[in-house]
């Protein structure tokens, strides 16, 4: 799949706002000790990754009704969906100069009912943007930080209308945001996420 920039500028792919809030202290402090133990930023985007897919649990598989949408949030009180994981790891990965993309994927909602917006990251490495996944794997995901060929939860199936959004957003796609943002529960936030971008 060839991905498209939705900012030729690459400089806005480092760019902090108030969802990528990578100048918080929270999001320093765990950068800083992520890369306190990383050789070199390759090292640093995967611990990185793991961190977030690993540490802070996905809200829905750990039945947390809070909502998390700015990154800083998202690490302070460990849990979000999806798309507020990719938001932690985006101003993690900024926050160590590498650019780092938003990208969705749409998919078959979990009660195989209806469609609903996935969200994932793109970093930027080799000259190239390589798509990850930290949504945190269980049983049937197992997501994995590659550049060589994609380890993501799921390959979109197109016999269900299911696909891959080849836009790298500089900033989340402003559906997504606002859904999340006027959510008063993860529940609520689950039934109303958007079926397409």
């Amino acid at each position: 799949m060839q991905l498209i920039q939705d900012n030729p500028v690459l400089s806005a792919y480092l760019a902090a706002d108030e969802v990528i809030d990578h100048h918080h202290h929270v999001v320093r402090e765990v950068a800083a000790r992520l890369a306190e133990e990383s050789a070199d930023s390759y090292v640093y985007a995967q611990a990185a990754y793991e961190y977030v897919r690993d540490t802070i649990p996905h809200s829905a598989d750990s039945g947390d009704p809070r909502v998390t949408w700015r990154a800083s949030d998202v690490l302070a009180q460990g849990t979000g969906i999806c798309h507020a994981k990719a938001h932690a790891l985006a101003a993690l990965l900024r926050a160590e100069d590498i650019p780092t993309a938003l990208c969705y994927q749409r998919l078959t909602h979990d009660a195989g009912t209806g469609h609903c917006v996935h969200g994932l990251v793109a970093v930027r490495f080799r000259g190239g943007w390589h798509r990850q996944d930290c949504r945190g794997n269980k049983p049937g995901v197992d997501a994995r930080f590659s550049l060589a060929g994609e380890r993501l939860a799921w390959v979109p199936d197109a016999r269900s209308s299911e696909l891959d959004y080849p836009v790298l957003y500089a900033a989340p796609h402003p559906a997504v945001l606002r859904v999340m943002k006027d959510a008063p529960d993860r529940p609520y936030l689950w039934e109303n996420l958007p079926d397409a971008l």
